[in-house]
């Protein structure tokens, strides 16, 4: 087994190896309950951790880690009230509205 990385949370932690095992990297989060001592121990030793059971797997689950780290944040403009929204949002915070492609659905 080879540690891969740190997660900053459990939820982050847990997504990111069911990601790497659905793409054929079988990985387990070790040290997810830590996070209860920080401040007995350092915190960046409290972060849960990705492990993959293979070591040849490696390099390209990093690279799998490092593309999603690129995926590009979603941007439109609400049609109702012109506010600028950003990431995954699919309903306008300032007014409601649905973002233009659902609200044709």
């Amino acid at each position: 087994m080879r540690r891969l990385t740190r997660a900053p949370n459990a939820a982050i932690a847990q997504i990111w190896a069911d990601l790497l095992c659905e793409a054929g990297y079988p990985a387990t989060v070790q040290r997810q309950f830590l996070s209860s001592v920080a401040g007995e121990l350092p915190p960046d030793q409290c972060l849960p951790e990705i492990w993959l059971r293979h070591d040849e797997h490696h390099a390209a689950a990093r690279a799998l880690l490092d593309e999603l780290a690129r995926v590009p944040q979603r941007r439109w403009q609400c049609p109702q009230c012109g506010e600028q929204i950003e990431g995954g949002f699919e309903q306008c915070w300032a007014c409601g509205a649905l973002m233009p492609s659902l609200s044709n659905s």
